[in-house]
């Protein structure tokens, strides 16, 4: 009860599910109180915040909307390296889920998300999601929607919120 008190719900459970079973647990308290990417936890729901944070600037900032059917019908527009990176993550998190389930094997999720965060966070920092090209900015809002959807079923998975802001 006290760490939780200290670090809170959230990176109490990820520390202690992000490790198989069988390995030595060590639990750095600075790290799980940090809010920064030091934290593996903050780092991946700071990759869910931004994606929400993406879709209110689309509205509130520059008076625009997603089209999400327009988005999926142009995602071939999604050729850069990082879009293809974040593309090949969400296309695993099936099997993943299978796997962690089957083997009893939770860290395996917490891996799959911290991988993901880093795709989804080096695309975000490489391009503009808000573009002037209506089907480009509704194919990368689309991909974005989707690692957030992944993200925050595969925190809800391990326990974990998925923030809108942070």
């Amino acid at each position: 009860r006290d760490l939780i008190d200290e670090v809170g719900r959230d990176a109490t459970r990820w520390f202690l599910t992000s490790r198989k079973a069988d390995s030595q647990l060590t639990f750095d308290i600075d790290v799980a109180r940090a809010q920064s990417v030091d934290n593996p936890v903050y780092y991946v729901q700071m990759a869910h915040a931004r994606v929400c944070g993406v879709h209110r600037q689309l509205s509130e900032k520059h008076g625009l909307t997603w089209d999400r059917a327009n988005g999926l019908a142009k995602l071939d527009r999604l050729d850069a390296t990082q879009e293809q990176d974040v593309m090949t993550a969400l296309s695993r998190f099936p099997e993943l889920v299978e796997s962690a389930a089957t083997n009893l094997e939770p860290h395996l999720v917490a891996t799959y998300l911290g991988e993901l965060a880093a795709s989804f966070h080096a695309w975000y920092n490489a391009h503009h999601f808000i573009v002037d090209d209506a089907d480009l900015r509704d194919a990368r809002l689309t991909l974005a929607d989707a690692a957030r959807v992944v993200l925050a079923n595969g925190l809800d998975l391990l326990g974990m919120n998925a923030p809108e802001s942070m």
